[in-house]
């Protein structure tokens, strides 16, 4: 891939490693600046019943403090549903909540301040799962439906029906940079903000309310984020929220940066899911019908947990066509931290789900799963080519991505070296399995998708560009540089590309559900088509040339089609275009066409296209520890004709690393009182390079180019976290492998301990069924 010229290195890769990049609290300090910290609940539910904050006064550098009493605006940082104060007033909902937050002078005068606070609580009893949730029926709104089919005949004609429970957990962000914001007031009652922000627009609108002014005297700027993943799509507000107010409060600067004990504790997780299901299914195989209720543990408020439900529902049948299905979701309200977006947003757990009751149906009849997953593919046109929600798969590659994975991966070979391996060895074992993935790209709510871009040309022929995308590391800022160099045909060393912000392009959509390019990149183009169009006009008349549609943008020249050697510098049509007062700056914009949902009927187009890819991972266990080893991945991965090869490459390897976290080792555990006791590296273990196998082999779908997006290209941010299903399921072969091959129950995340629970579970199957 690096001898590819579309194959460019991260446009900051050089100021990452070199420290150089400028993040949001790594800026110049201005006079001033005021530091917060939080005082936290000590329960996950209790009434307050007093604040004592005697001798405050007598620490040096205290300035103020920050309660309920002192928002000028609405008490509020939820986005769907006003339900999340930012401060509470009488009564905390999670254990960890921010109750009010101290202001000084120094970061370490605000610890002392906040160390100095007590706060008497009446404690209620919480409610901290799921299942609790359920039996007190603890929700946040009502009960989303999807169906087709007639579920009941269908189950009723079923050779076979098979019931069980699935729980998932959740996951916490970890990103490298923590919450962070900055928020400098203006003597003419404006606010200039930096955050840490994937949506900045919203950061905006948040502060706006809670500060009760116009959106207008606020600019929300986003230099770049160290990691985002979804984390900082909404959860990014109340931290800009709590400087904003501080800094309306006191006239000076003010800045909050969360330790990273405080962000675990204080951020809201990929949401946990139960899933309680029968399915019908013949003796072939063939999914026949799936009657399933998902639950979603959405926390004290709901944040985005409605429409990470509904995604989890959309992408519960992944690649499978099943006839009669009806799957209802519940987002249930309990007194934990507001979970929220997580990379796959409502997928991972939905495919997660029904990879797990495919594996199930396999080895009921005895056959191998990846059999049963390619008998039930999405096939063919119409009824069997058509999702659940009513959306037809018009460009079904799953097949073709299918059977190339399992030709690069030699999967039917390696299967029989396993095979021959567990033979040979009682107490490690190896497992192999094949798990596809089939993702929606496209918000699900459809005013969502849509973007805006700037590019202003100067006179020298430099170009700055704006777009309404935030940079978090996965390489935006390199794919917008090469889509304007490209649209405009000159060099990518003109432009420089800034941060994302409010005063340049308004009313952005949150950088996140995969589209940042697709959206971003379509409005980048079209302000490059309106300025070469201006440029056109200007060059056909230097080139004495009767029509500006001939000519041709490329390599800084422009130049006729017809006849090459009539051709102008880039740089000379600028200054002739200054000087006949012709505009050289536009914006762009663009919205996804062919789109619509009703959720009230539960059908639809919400996706512009899907995304395909297919893995195949093997897994060594070790008997006596439960601890696992990833010993191979081959990956297929459909992105259409890739912007920049090693980007996308970069986005697979990490997204697939990350879901391995997810489903193997990042255990969020909280005690009986509802506290977190995971809220540390110590405690919470994510991928190292350890876990990264040493044969990693990432394949680009070839001639994959996707019409109507941009230059071809395909979405890659979310697809590639769920191939690492295969790596959960390769892991439950391998357990499989220690008794007679039934299926097992496997916890998530397959922590050692969960490993080693099963292998006992398996095996004691298999002494009872030697038994006479």
């Amino acid at each position: 891939m690096k001898d590819n010229p579309k194959s460019k290195s991260h446009e900051s890769a050089i100021n990452h490693v070199s420290g150089k990049a400028i993040y949001t609290d790594d800026q110049r300090l201005p006079s001033g600046m005021l530091y917060l910290w939080p005082v936290l609940s000590s329960y996950a539910k209790a009434k307050i019943l007093k604040i004592d904050t005697a001798n405050l006064n007598h620490i040096p550098g205290f300035v103020t403090l920050l309660t309920a009493d002192d928002i000028p605006g609405i008490n509020n940082t939820g986005t769907i549903k006003h339900d999340e104060v930012l401060l509470p007033h009488d009564e905390v909902n999670y254990w960890g909540q921010p109750v009010v937050w101290v202001v000084a002078e120094t970061e370490i005068a605000a610890q002392k301040a906040a160390e100095m606070i007590k706060i008497d609580y009446e404690v209620l009893t919480p409610i901290l799962t799921i299942q609790d949730a359920i039996l007190n029926n603890s929700v946040h709104g009502d009960t989303n439906i999807m169906r087709r089919g007639n579920l009941t005949t269908a189950l009723q004609k079923s050779d076979f029906i098979l019931t069980g429970n699935i729980e998932i957990q959740g996951q916490d962000h970890f990103y490298l940079e923590t919450q962070v914001a900055w928020v400098i007031p203006n003597l003419e009652d404006g606010y200039q903000v930096y955050s840490s922000t994937q949506h900045p627009s919203e950061t905006q609108a948040i502060i706006s309310e809670v500060l009760g002014i116009p959106r207008n005297q606020i600019v929300v700027t986003c230099l770049r984020m160290g990691g985002g993943f979804g984390g900082k799509e909404t959860q990014a507000n109340p931290i800009a929220a709590i400087a904003a107010l501080a800094a309306k409060k006191t006239g000076c600067p003010a800045r909050v940066r969360l330790k990273r004990d405080q962000d675990m504790i204080t951020t809201g997780k990929r949401h946990p899911f139960l899933a309680q299901y029968q399915v019908g299914f013949n003796s072939d195989g063939q999914l026949l019908a799936l009657d399933i209720d998902l639950y979603s543990d959405g926390g004290w408020s709901v944040d985005l947990s409605f429409p990470i439900m509904q995604r989890a529902m959309f992408h519960i049948d992944n690649c499978y066509y099943i006839p009669n299905l009806e799957v209802r979701g519940q987002v249930v309200k309990t007194n934990k931290v507001s979970n929220t977006a997580f990379r796959g947003f409502g997928g991972p757990q939905g495919m997660a789900i029904i990879e797990q009751i495919i594996d199930k149906i396999a080895r009921k009849l005895s056959l191998p799963p990846e059999t049963i997953r390619e008998r039930n593919f999405y096939h063919g046109e119409g009824e069997t080519n058509t999702t659940h929600y009513g959306q037809e798969i018009v460009d079904n590659r799953i097949v073709r991505v299918w059977e190339e994975v399992k030709q690069k991966s030699n999967f039917e070979s390696r299967k029989l070296e396993i095979e021959q391996f567990n033979q040979n060895h009682d107490y490690q074992k190896r497992g192999l399995a094949m798990t596809p993935v089939k993702f929606g790209i496209s918000f699900t709510k459809t005013e969502y998708n849509q973007a805006g871009a700037l590019i202003l040309i100067y006179q020298d022929g430099s170009i700055q560009l704006n777009h309404g995308g935030t940079e978090m590391g996965q390489g935006l800022q390199t794919k917008m540089l090469q889509v304007a160099s490209q649209a405009l045909g000159v060099n990518i060393k003109r432009f420089r590309i800034m941060p994302t912000s409010t005063d340049k392009v308004p009313n952005t959509s949150a950088t996140a559900a995969s589209s940042g390019s697709d959206l971003n990149g379509q409005a980048v183009k079209n302000a490059c088509e309106i300025l070469k169009q201006r440029l056109a006009e200007v060059a056909a008349k230097v080139l004495n040339l009767d029509e500006p549609q001939d000519l041709i943008f490329e390599e800084d020249w422009i130049y006729c089609q017809s006849y090459p050697r009539y051709k102008i510098a880039f740089d000379e049509v600028v200054k002739q275009a200054y000087n006949q007062r012709v505009s050289l700056s536009a914006t762009g914009y663009y919205r996804t066409p062919n789109i619509d949902y009703d959720p009230k009927l539960g059908k639809g187009r919400p996706f512009y296209y899907y995304a395909y890819g297919a893995a195949v991972s093997e897994v060594e266990i070790d008997g006596f520890t439960g601890t696992f080893k990833l010993r191979q991945v081959d990956i297929v991965q459909d992105v259409g004709e890739s912007l920049n090869p090693l980007i996308d490459i970069g986005q697979i390897e990490g997204g697939f690393v990350q879901g391995m976290g997810w489903l193997t080792m990042e255990e969020l555990v909280w005690d009986e009182q509802g506290r977190l006791k995971t809220f540390a590296p110590s405690t919470y273990k994510i991928p190292t390079i350890k876990e990264i196998p040493k044969n990693f082999n990432v394949h680009l779908l070839k001639r994959a180019a996707q019409d109507g997006v941009i230059y071809g290209s395909k979405a890659v941010g979310e697809p590639p976290f769920m191939l690492a299903i295969s790596v959960r399921e390769g892991i439950r072969d391998a357990i499989a492998a220690f008794g007679n091959r039934d299926f097992i129950l496997l916890a998530s995340p397959a922590t050692p301990e969960a490993i080693l629970n099963a292998i006992e579970q398996v095996q004691l199957k298999l002494v009872n069924s030697s038994e006479p």
